[in-house]
């Protein structure tokens, strides 16, 4: 009889035991309810309740979750029906909150943002809708996370998970992503063209200038040739002068014999001459270069003097 009773309290110690003692693991949070009231959280560890007096109320999960918001079809500002769903990454804040201002708190988020999506989307056209998710993301976020605010959560971020139009918008979308494609061909070509062309414009206008600079310097060449052509003229029309002021008779027979060599060799280079014929009085042209001959030596000599011309037919004197 002693043994059932020792066993009997040893069974009832056990159970008080188990009752009292309470291990939270990391990454929840249990609330504590006093006949049904709320009292307390206990955070991740070993805690100790009042038996018959304190249970554990709700085991809030306070690590960060990630929801599916159902695909659901959203009509457009355009009237286009587009395939629509999400994911909301959510963390709860305040257990108590969560646990006792809304009934099925997974369920009440997951609605909300299905609403809001529908909105938002709604409020867009399509091209809207496919180029601006970042800022479909941003009101969203906004949206949720202040709503969700009053049952302890905070709404980390929310992503447009897929987005699909209709098949024959999306083949429209097609033709005219490549017609796109074609009209920035048919412009870069174009604008390599004329780059091309300015290029050859470009090149062209160097030659050109190249080219008139080099016709500048060679006619300023040929005048300074023909300049310094004039003073060696003048020099030595200056000199056969001052010879013929002095009665050298070969002056004279120099200009002369110029004169006859230079119509000789014009007649001899005329295109239309097919037959050249010598004068008879070539042999006077022999003589008249020598004479011209005795004129360069009379000018070359070193000695001041200058020569003493005889008449014709007579001989000259030292």
């Amino acid at each position: 009889m002693g043994g059932i009773i020792v066993l009997v309290f040893l069974g009832f110690a056990f159970v008080l035991l188990f009752g009292a003692i309470k291990i939270v693991p990391q990454g929840r949070e249990f609330t504590v309810e006093r006949f049904g009231r709320y009292t307390r959280t206990l955070k991740p560890g070993i805690s100790f309740l009042t038996p018959f007096f304190e249970t554990i109320g709700r085991k809030v999960n306070m690590m960060e979750q990630v929801l599916e918001v159902p695909q659901q079809e959203v009509i457009t500002k355009d009237n286009v029906s587009v395939k629509v769903d999400a994911i909301v990454f959510i963390q709860v804040m305040d257990a108590a909150a969560a646990a006792y201002r809304v009934d099925n708190l997974i369920y009440a988020i997951t609605q909300l943002a299905q609403t809001n999506l529908r909105t938002v989307v709604g409020a867009l056209e399509l091209d809207e809708v496919l180029s601006q998710r970042d800022q479909i993301n941003t009101r969203l976020l906004s949206t949720i996370d202040h709503a969700t605010g009053p049952w302890g959560v905070k709404v980390a971020r929310i992503e447009i998970k897929d987005l699909t139009p209709p098949q024959d918008i999306t083949n429209a979308m097609a033709r005219q992503m490549k017609a796109e494609r074609e009209r920035r061909a048919v412009i870069t070509e174009a604008e390599g063209e004329k780059q091309a062309q300015i290029a050859r414009a470009e090149g062209q206008k160097q030659s050109a200038i190249l080219q008139a600079e080099g016709r500048r310097e060679a006619a300023f060449r040929d005048a300074e040739a023909r300049e310094r052509e004039a003073e060696a003229e003048a020099k030595a029309t200056t000199a056969v002068s001052e010879a013929i002021a002095k009665g050298d008779v070969n002056a004279i027979n120099y200009f002369v014999a110029q004169k006859y060599v230079e119509a000789f060799a014009e007649l001899a280079r005329s295109p239309q001459q097919k037959t050249v014929i010598v004068p008879a009085d070539f042999a006077g042209l022999t003589g008249t270069v020598a004479g011209v001959g005795e004129l360069v030596k009379s000018l070359s000599a070193d000695a001041p003097r200058a020569p003493t011309v005889t008449p014709a037919g007579g001989k000259r004197g030292a």
